[in-house]
């Protein structure tokens, strides 16, 4: 029920198992670590994001 079916290459499972320590196959059957994994992505992202705007500001100032 909770599986997903992607199209996985080479390159996103590597990337996966370096950043979050698992593969696709136990991502798409496991729906709280989807979530969990999610989350960290969102969190990442949005530190990103704050660091971007920052240096964006000092550059125009």
């Amino acid at each position: 029920m909770n599986n997903l079916h992607l199209q996985v290459t080479h390159d996103m499972e590597k990337a996966m198992q370096q950043n979050h320590g698992i593969g696709y196959s136990e991502y798409s059957r496991d729906l709280d670590l989807r979530i969990e994994v999610e989350k960290k992505r969102e969190k990442s992202y949005s530190k990103s994001h704050q660091i971007t705007e920052e240096l964006n500001r000092r550059m125009h100032t």
